[in-house]
């Protein structure tokens, strides 16, 4: 059972390498998940990301927060030579 609150970023793209589809998160760019159809990428890819979220927060570790719950200060700052 994938997260209730599941903010998280998905991304589901087509691996001609492994002729399936694979589901992908940003915010856990390590993890994957191949499946024949694009909806079952998303599911399994959601499900890996529950169960990885669960030992982390086990484990004490830090879960990464969801990309777009972040607050950005929304300037855009470039340096470049004179």
């Amino acid at each position: 059972m994938a997260l209730k609150n599941d903010h998280y970023t998905y991304r589901v793209t087509w691996s001609a390498d492994d002729d399936e589809y694979v589901g992908l998160c940003a915010e856990f760019p390590g993890l994957s998940w191949l499946a024949d159809t694009p909806e079952a990428a998303l599911k399994g890819v959601r499900n890996v990301v529950d169960e990885v979220i669960k030992d982390m927060t086990v484990n004490n570790e830090k879960v990464p927060e969801p990309i777009a719950i972040k607050n950005y200060s929304g300037k855009f700052m470039v340096r470049v030579p004179p």
